[in-house]
């Protein structure tokens, strides 16, 4: 039952768990309680141990392969601390604590924020002895969305950690044997925590609770919209400060209560000076963490602390892809109606500045529901109007909405007509390519971090919109391998593994810790691997957890998307003049020349902006310039390249820059080639060590036009004179201060848009010369790297293996070739399967892998050319393999491996008939080459046997 719900329908006592699957407290810890349910997961284990008709499990050593330099990650032993404490459905109910169904009925009139426990209203008897002490008693008051967000979070923070907490807002309460209850709690419990609001000191409950934990030395006051200078008990009284003239006075005679009392409750907060925690100036995070790691270091727990000390480690290096734009301009509006579109209000300075909000006058007492129900069911069964916010320059008005109604039940789905969603957790951003979707989410990411306990930020690639979702992993503390989704019972296929996996990440996304997920430029509304949806991965709509998603779409999952427009005339031209100020008419009429020809673009608008402050150069000469540039002769076909064919000033921009660099660098400028190389890399931060390498690795260019370079260089004369060829740190800081480049807030990494990566694409000296360095130097860097880089050894694994539909476009030596199958593909491709569950792209990988050694292996077979047999051979050869058969043999030796990786692979699948025939190849392969007695033939026929007994057994399980 949501939190606020709870508070105005039933009124009683609440208690909290964070998950059904995985509950925390109640009212006391159950490692304390004789009351455990036998339904418990403990007594679940034991009979299914117990049952003889469990289906064999398959257990195959990948650890055997010897010759592949690859050392299998062991799996994380995670410490889950809620479970520990976790209280079932049995012991709930002895003290009358039922879950509440989502599905129940709705008579209340407030807002569904969060999901609690309702307190059953028939008598329950609770005796003393039954009832056990908790860790923190947590009490509020109020019915706001955001203080019913907030302490929904900080008690289920407390539970994952393994502390017990009992939750209530006291005035709620209708009765007084849940009164009674309550007090029993308080004094059972360790600590008081007791959230403080501006309405709190007129509520008498708040007003005992204060005077009940201070008088046992126990009180924890939290400060929510209000902090400590502010609670002085003569400017409550005479209305002191902006503050009090709304909420202050006598306020005990509200309630009818004793003026001495409220004042020794209000007087023991400044009494309290080890307990600092304030949440006001939307400072939620480093509250909620802050009290949860005190609470912890009273009560002894110190694994927690360290803990929590090494997550927030984690989250200030690795939360952020980039750092803060401090030259962010303009977007108030947008960031307004996304903080809207999340939270179903607004609150700060975006409701001050930036919102007026009002009902259309024709309506009278026109309302706006936020919780789950049907627009449509509140149009025909109250008669009220749907509606929508409609912008305009300074004020936000609701119009109605029309809904067509879905055509059968089956497909209502998708057959409805969606409009933006407000309060509903997800939104959704849509754009052209480089008109700023990225900087508005990092701006809103930083502007609201505060609010969720970590921003999660995974690229919407739809190659590797999988892996990323997999990747959160990490940060939400759980594992995702083949061996932790391992459960008894039937063996699952390799979509059961995967769509397990996925589970897993889905229901720690859907408890009640909130986080931020941002999907950054979705290309597809499905997977690229399996075709599924992508909203598969997403948490439930309405949750904690947020999720904003930046496309190129006109729609996404139905949803109609908040379109970004251009920036303003005046925002664009401070964006372009940087640093350069006091320009004069004539100039500030080329920069609205470059901003209309760009087609207003953000990305164009920095980079000219970077030109003018970085070189002596004006914006009429810098138009002119660009003018006449020439563009390189590229084929600009296909629906990938409408956005180049569209914006080719851009283009002519990006070549003013190359020869900047080429001027500054030499003919053969590092950082040029660093921009050709980055095409070919995958979308996400590329190492500035492998991006140098794959620069240093592009062939000779040819001979260019020189009449126009001139001209550039005689703009940047006073910028090369210090310049001599340069590193590769210099080389990026040169692309990073034109804005060619993004910094990354990992060390030593980069990242380009989207658009200057395709045009490097097309325009590339030789389109397979450029991709084979980058395939070379991501090669190079080994299998160490894979951990670190795995995405761009999948980007480097398209271009070599051919993937779908994808031509080939990288071919290498056998020698090469044979490296990177044992430093490279085996490793990945059993990473990708173990770590991650991701069975069918790790199959795949394999499967293309031995398509393409067998491929080799066939032009070691073909015949060889006849000068060679008269030229070089004592006697005649017939084939490559006569001429070379140590190369040969180790390629036929590498492909025998691949064989068996994938039988052993398979085997975990349940596909045991493939793996047999997988298997015994590789057996022949190995005997004709090692012999019978070989180790190697050895261990495949002894995988022969493993898979023999496991296909029997299977065969007289699956039998009647």
């Amino acid at each position: 039952m949501d939190l606020q719900e709870e508070s105005s329908r039933f009124g009683p006592l609440q208690t909290t768990l964070r998950n059904i699957s995985s509950s925390s407290s109640a009212f006391f810890s159950a490692n304390q309680s004789p009351f455990i349910s036998p339904n418990s997961s403990a007594c679940r284990l034991s009979r299914h141990l117990d049952n003889p008709n469990h289906a064999p499990s398959v257990d195959m050593d990948l650890e055997s392969l010897t010759s592949i330099r690859f050392a299998l990650n062991d799996p994380r032993n995670m410490e889950n601390a809620s479970s520990s404490t976790g209280i079932y459905n049995s012991t709930l109910s002895s003290y009358g604590v039922h879950l509440s169904n989502h599905s129940s009925r709705h008579k209340g009139k407030g807002k569904k924020i969060g999901r609690l426990l309702e307190i059953s209203a028939h008598p329950v008897s609770v005796s003393s002895n039954r009832f056990r002490s908790c860790d923190v008693y947590i009490g509020f008051h109020g019915r706001k969305p955001v203080l019913l967000r907030f302490t929904n979070w900080l008690r289920a923070e407390l539970e994952v950690q393994g502390l017990s907490c009992f939750v209530t807002d006291r005035a709620r309460c209708r009765n007084s044997r849940k009164h009674c209850m309550v007090e029993k709690a308080m004094d059972s419990s360790t600590f008081g925590v007791v959230i403080l609001t501006r309405k709190s000191f007129r509520n008498p409950y708040t007003i005992e609770e204060l005077r009940f934990f201070s008088s046992k030395k126990n009180l924890v006051p939290l400060y929510f919209d209000l902090g400590p200078d502010d609670c002085l008990v003569r400017d409550i009284i005479e209305k002191r400060g902006e503050l009090w003239e709304k909420y202050g006075g006598e306020l005990w005679l509200l309630y009818g209560g004793l003026e001495k009392e409220w004042k020794e409750a209000v007087s023991a907060l400044s009494r309290v000076d080890e307990w600092k925690l304030e949440a006001h100036d939307g400072k939620w995070r480093d509250c909620i963490l802050k009290g949860v790691t005190l609470l912890a270091l009273r009560l002894g727990r110190r694994s927690v602390v360290d803990r929590l000390t090494k997550w927030r480690e984690k989250a200030e290096k690795e939360e952020f892809p980039y750092p803060r734009n401090e030259n962010f301009v303009g977007r108030k509006k947008e960031l307004s109606e996304l903080e809207f579109m999340l939270f179903g209000d607004v609150c700060g300075d975006s409701e001050r500045d930036y919102f007026e909000l009002k009902a259309r006058p024709r309506r009278k007492n026109l309302t706006v529901s936020w919780g789950r129900t049907n627009p449509m069911d509140e149009k025909w069964r109250k008669g009220k109007e749907p509606v929508v916010w409609k912008e305009s320059e300074k004020e936000i008005e609701m119009q109605n909405t029309e809904f067509s109604q879905p055509q059968s039940r089956k497909h209502s789905r998708r057959s409805r007509s969606m409009k933006i969603v407000y309060g509903k957790g997800i939104a959704c951003v849509s754009g052209e390519p480089g008109i700023g979707k990225t900087e508005l989410l990092l701006e809103f990411a930083y502007r609201f971090h505060q609010r969720y306990k970590m921003v999660l930020w995974i690229g919407g690639e739809s190659r590797y919109i999988r892996q990323n979702y997999l990747n959160m992993g990490s940060f939400l503390d759980i594992d995702v391998g083949v061996e932790s989704c391992a459960e008894k019972g039937p063996m699952k296929s390799f979509e059961e593994q995967e769509e397990a996996a996925v589970a897993r990440v889905r229901k720690e996304l859907m408890r009640n810790i909130p986080f931020l997920v941002i999907i950054d430029n979705l290309e597809s509304e499905k997977d690229w691997w399996d075709h599924k949806l992508v909203m598969d991965l997403l948490p439930r709509f309405g949750g904690e957890t947020h999720v904003i998603i930046s496309t190129r779409l006109s729609r996404v999952m139905n949803l109609e998307p908040l379109r970004l427009s251009y920036l303003s005339g005046v925002e664009a031209i401070s964006l372009m003049q940087g640093s350069v100020k006091d320009l004069s008419i004539t100039e500030i009429d080329a920069l609205r020349a470059i901003e209309d020809k760009l087609g207003r673009l953000t990305l164009g608008l920095s980079i000219v902006g970077a030109i003018l402050s970085e070189l002596p150069i004006n914006p009429s000469r810098l138009l002119n310039t660009i003018n006449r540039t020439p563009l390189r002769d590229t084929t600009w076909g296909g629906h990938e390249n409408h956005a180049l064919r569209k914006h080719t000033f851009l283009l002519q921009l990006f070549e003013v820059c190359f020869a900047i660099f080429d001027h500054a660098d030499g003919p053969r400028s590092l950082a040029t080639r660093m921009v050709l190389a980055s095409g070919w890399f995958a979308p996400a931060p590329i190492p500035i060590s492998i991006l140098a390498l794959a620069a240093h690795k592009i062939p000779e260019k040819h001979k260019r036009r020189w009449f126009w370079k001139k001209i550039v260089y005689s703009l940047a004369r006073g910028f090369t004179s210090s310049y001599v060829r340069r590193s590769e740190a210099e080389a990026s800081s040169l692309l990073l201060r034109f804005n060619v480049a993004r910094n990354c807030t990992k060390d030593g990494f980069i990242q380009f848009n989207d658009l200057v990566k395709l045009y490097a694409r097309k325009r590339g000296i030789t389109v397979i010369g450029v991709a084979q360095s980058m395939v070379q130097a991501v090669i190079s860097c080994g299998s160490l790297s894979i951990p670190h880089h795995w995405d761009h050894i999948w980007a480097a694994c398209f271009l070599l293996l051919g993937f779908g539909k994808d031509p080939i476009i990288v071919k290498l030596k056998v020698t090469e070739l044979l490296f990177l199958v044992k430093e490279i593909i085996l490793p990945l491709a059993i990473r990708t399967y173990l770590t991650f569950s991701r069975c069918s792209a790790a199959m795949e990988l394999l499967r293309l892998c031995t398509d393409a050694l067998e491929a080799a292996d066939q032009e070691f077979v073909s015949p060889v050319e006849k000068w060679l047999d008269k030229s070089f051979c004592w006697r005649p050869v017939q084939t490559n393999a006569e001429l070379n058969p140590y190369l040969w043999q180790e390629l036929a030796l590498a492909r025998a491996t691949v064989l068996e990786v994938r039988a052993k692979l398979m085997a975990r699948g349940g596909q045991f008939d493939i793996s047999d025939d997988l298997i015994r190849k590789a057996i022949f392969i190995r005997t004709s080459i090692c012999g019978e007695d070989h180790p190697d033939t050895i261990s495949a026929r002894e995988t022969l046997s493993k898979l023999t007994r496991l296909l029997s057994g299977v065969q007289s399980y699956t039998s009647p």
